[in-house]
């Protein structure tokens, strides 16, 4: 076993070797879907833990049922240090596990027969790794409110939910339900994903029982502990009443209700662009934490401080961005993109933050008109650094460029105009999250739909965004009532038309990497290039 996973760890270091980076083999025992994760599919986990604040620790287990697709021995559960496996069984009996970091091989005893659905217990404990800057390096977030009571929760995209508790740490596999019981000192509260089933107390402790009933990717299970103040409403959506829940300090509920009245308008925006709300068995919760916020599915996290902006800011210098909350509105958007439609790989993490940061853009659309939509869009391109590819390495858990979220939403804007339908372009958007339902998915499979229901052959398009650095300059000269252009900084086949004005007229040009020449009607003098359309221009 070790030489082999040696073998694949040569193999990954030598394709990535002309990227001028290397990966380590426990990269790619994260980031691949190894042997010993493909031959069985998850099913169903309880998830149940005890947490003590005081201590800075947690123990339990989770019980992990899977069906059995290939008769194999060997399966991968992932659980990174400095907690550690106390025993795994399977129908009572103790296995063996080979560990190799932060991968764990359980030998398993009964055979494993193809079609049938088994399970095994993994009991850990320990002192979970605490997060410095959550959410950004996740971990456990150990803090105290304004009241000096305990403000605890769990952040982990990127680094992975196995830094907290064990699963299938990796994103082409989502569980089908899942329970979540969390143990807690009895004065505090937990909050997690789905719907609150019970509580039950002794004289110590309090244990909150939730149930997922979709499909959860395992990054988007959460925890929240803290002495939480209740309230909600139901919002009247395209599936049915939605409950919108919130959980907040209580030294923050009249904030509170003022600025989540952003959340059933969000809903609104959404379901409109994106079509029905992807959970509406699990509900939706905004949740208060001691960090800006994730979006933990059914359960988004919120630490935006009650301000619109982000915190404060907008980062678009429009004034655009001071409408609305951004980390209730982009932290939401998640959940059409992130968590309805979820990356197989996190090398394509722009699926999430290209269309979630765009969600932005159609928010203001839906409530404040196309105008401001773009100048929002259009001003967050001085965010984008071009610094490297949107699209990461695959099989080594590597994500791409921060230029993900507002490339990727500059990328989408320029697309909307080449469809020139905004009907055909909600179609389309409603269209993903009706088509890849629950599922998780790549990139090719994103491009490909979209070429197809906008009839365009969109590959050099995406080529040029995703898997570059270059911005596509249209290089041009005017020499009375003609003119002349071309693409450079492109890749072999890019020929996106480009809409210009000119005399405020509009009109349309098919530059390629070839000279063009043209001669148009009205005053060349007053010509423009659509600010909408993300390219540079260069009059030579």
């Amino acid at each position: 076993m070790k030489n082999r996973h040696f073998q694949i760890f040569i193999v990954a270091l030598t394709s990535m070797a002309t990227f001028g980076q290397t990966f380590t083999e426990q990269d790619t025992l994260r980031g691949s879907i190894t042997p010993e994760r493909a031959w069985w599919d998850l099913n169903y986990y309880h998830l149940d833990v005890e947490v003590q604040p005081d201590h800075k620790y947690i123990s339990g287990s989770n019980t992990i049922r899977y069906k059995v697709l290939e008769p194999k021995q060997t399966l991968q559960v992932d659980l990174q240090p400095p907690l550690h496996i106390e025993k795994v069984t399977q129908d009572g009996k103790k296995l063996k596990v080979e560990s190799n970091g932060n991968a764990h091989f359980v030998q398993l005893e009964k055979s494993q027969q193809p079609g049938e659905f088994n399970e095994i217990v993994v009991h850990y404990s320990g002192y979970p790794k605490e997060a410095v800057n959550a959410p950004w390096d996740g971990g456990f977030s150990w803090k105290k409110d304004s009241r000096g009571k305990y403000f605890v929760a769990t952040s982990n995209q990127g680094l992975g939910a196995s830094v907290w508790w064990p699963n299938k740490d990796h994103m082409y596999d989502e569980v089908d339900s899942m329970a979540i019981s969390i143990t807690v000192p009895k004065n505090l509260m937990d909050v997690s994903n789905g719907r609150l089933l019970k509580i039950e107390e002794d004289e110590r402790t309090k244990t909150y029982h939730w149930f997922v009933g979709n499909p959860i990717n395992n990054y988007g299970v959460n925890i929240n502990i803290a002495d939480y103040k209740h309230f909600g409403t139901t919002y009247q959506g395209e599936a049915g009443p939605l409950t919108l829940d919130y959980y907040v300090l209580p030294q923050n509920f009249d904030k509170a209700q003022k600025q989540f009245q952003q959340a059933p308008q969000m809903m609104k925006a959404f379901e409109h662009w994106f079509g029905p709300y992807p959970f509406y068995k699990d509900g939706f919760k905004l949740v208060e934490v001691p960090y800006l916020g994730m979006e933990h599915q059914s359960s988004v996290t919120y630490g935006n401080k009650y301000q619109n902006g982000y915190l404060g800011q907008d980062l678009s210098g429009t004034g655009w961005g001071l409408k609305f909350d951004f980390i209730i509105i982009h932290e939401a958007g998640h959940e059409w993109f992130a968590n309805n439609i979820t990356y197989k790989d996190i090398a394509d993490m722009w699926i999430h933050e290209g269309f979630t940061a765009y969600s932005e853009n159609l928010f203001l659309d839906y409530y404040h008109g196309k105008k401001a939509a773009a100048d929002y869009v259009i001003g967050t391109r001085s965010n984008i650094k071009n610094d490297r590819p949107i699209i990461g390495k695959y099989d080594v858990n590597h994500e791409g460029s921060g230029d993900m979220y507002y490339k990727g939403a500059n990328m989408l804007h320029t697309l909307r105009q080449l469809v020139e339908d905004d009907d055909v372009w909600r179609k389309t958007l409603r269209g993903l999250n009706r088509d890849f339902y629950h599922q998780t998915v790549t990139t090719k499979q994103i491009e490909d739909y979209l070429s197809e229901k906008t009839e365009k052959d969109l590959s050099a398009f995406f080529d040029q965004y995703l898997r570059t650095t270059m911005i596509p300059k249209l290089e041009y000269t005017i020499e009375g009532d003609t003119i002349k252009y071309r693409y450079t900084d492109i890749v072999s086949g890019f020929d996106m038309p480009i809409r210009i004005l000119v005399e405020d007229q509009p009109h349309w040009l098919f530059p390629n990497q070839d000279w063009k020449t043209e001669t148009l009607e009205g005053e060349l003098s007053t010509f423009k290039i659509d600010r909408n359309f993300y390219i540079r221009a260069e009059r030579k």
